[in-house]
């Protein structure tokens, strides 16, 4: 499976980015899919999680409320819908895609995308 990440920019504080994650295969039965951050000088870290039908998600404690995750399996695609953003989710964003249940440890995953860079200024 390879995973296309799209849609990071420069944005200001406050305002909204859509990420999306393309699929060269089918992830719909069988493929939990996440998305990660990796900020400069720091670990990378778990944002959101979806399940493969999209019946279920889970989220970090920073993002709750803000962002939302959501997959369209007829497209092969997950997204990544970022609102009131702040300068601390200024990162470069993965998508990642896992058999079996969703997971918040990247080291669950199995294949990864190329990352997308987002920058928030305050």
């Amino acid at each position: 499976v390879q995973l296309q990440a799209s849609g990071g920019g420069l944005v200001q504080a406050g305002g909204s980015l859509r990420l999306s994650c393309a699929a060269s295969a089918r992830t719909g039965s069988s493929f939990a899919m996440g998305w990660f951050r990796q900020a400069p000088g720091k670990e990378r870290e778990f944002v959101a999680a979806i399940n493969w039908s999209g019946g279920s998600t889970n989220y970090a404690d920073s993002v709750k409320g803000r962002f939302t995750i959501s997959r369209d399996n007829a497209k092969n695609t997950v997204s990544l819908q970022m609102n009131s953003l702040k300068s601390e989710d200024t990162a470069v964003y993965y998508c990642a895609a896992k058999t079996g249940r969703m997971n918040g440890s990247s080291r669950a995953y199995d294949y990864w995308g190329q990352g997308t860079q987002v920058t928030v200024s305050s």
